[in-house]
């Protein structure tokens, strides 16, 4: 697999590499093969958490969809450097409400998914997601909104927050502006 591939020709490589159909990965995902299809044509780049089921679904971490295929012990990402990923390409990037950064592509074997996040008010209802794993969110600029277990919290910069990721959470920005955090993935069966 070529590291400058898009997301979701990789996805369709790692698919067929194990000899999966759509419906196998719909079955396992619960995702619907319309959607899969989709991501595999690179006419949407999922959220984070879809990564996750689809990883799992491929017997992979999640990373494998974002990063390089540098196998080294560590990774640094200057500033100017980081490449951005967004929900949707193009015109559509920030249309569901987020964009992120991987922030350790060329680290192997990582047990930790660090992204930095960038959350846009779209003026959308954003369905809840849950996957396996856990997540780590820090506030570095504006306001964060995260509706869990039927719960608000608001965080502002310098807040953070730490939950399971199989409990249905939605994170959107609170009040005026954009806001960026720092968003740490976990998933301990990898």
């Amino acid at each position: 697999m070529q590291e400058d591939l898009p997301m979701g020709q990789r996805i369709r490589d790692l698919r067929l590499e194990k000899g999966l159909s759509m419906l196998d990965i719909a079955r396992r995902t619960g995702l619907d093969q319309a959607y899969l299809h989709e991501i595999e044509q690179g006419r949407v780049n999922p959220p984070l958490g879809i990564l996750v089921k689809l990883g799992k679904a491929l017997d992979m971490k999640m990373g494998a969809f974002i990063s390089s295929k540098s196998d080294k012990a560590y990774s640094v990402v200057r500033k100017g450097q980081r490449r951005a990923m967004s929900r949707y390409p193009d015109t559509r990037q920030t249309s569901y409400g987020y964009s992120y950064h991987s922030l350790a592509p060329d680290k192997a074997n990582r047990a930790m998914e660090p992204v930095m996040v960038t959350l846009t008010d779209q003026g959308m209802d954003v369905e809840p997601s849950s996957h396996e794993g856990q997540e780590f969110v820090f506030v570095l600029e504006g306001e964060m909104e995260l509706t869990i277990g039927g719960k608000v919290e608001v965080l502002g910069p310098g807040d953070s927050i730490y939950y399971d990721s199989t409990e249905p959470h939605v994170l959107k920005p609170h009040g005026k502006g954009p806001t960026t955090i720092l968003a740490v993935l976990y998933d301990a069966e990898k």
